[in-house]
């Protein structure tokens, strides 16, 4: 009882099946790593945001000046 003799289109069809499934797979491994990656370049964001912000030189005819100046210099109007 040795093995069967397989018809050349069933292993054509078998290629075809791994092929395919294989071809899936990594379409849905890339598109999640693509989506972690916008996830963490979103969240990186508005940290450097913050973080420039903070140092931010803006020349305009007004003083730019941080939250807590701004409600003494309001008191003091």
């Amino acid at each position: 009882m040795g093995r069967e003799k397989k018809s050349p289109g069933l292993k054509i069809l078998w290629i075809w099946t791994l092929g395919t499934a294989a071809i899936l797979v990594t379409s849905v491994v890339r598109t999640r790593m693509q989506d972690m990656e916008s996830m963490m370049n979103q969240e990186q964001v508005p940290k450097q945001n913050q973080n420039t912000s903070a140092g931010k030189v803006v020349l305009t005819d007004e003083t730019v000046l941080p939250e807590s100046d701004r409600e003494i210099a309001k008191e003091l109007k």
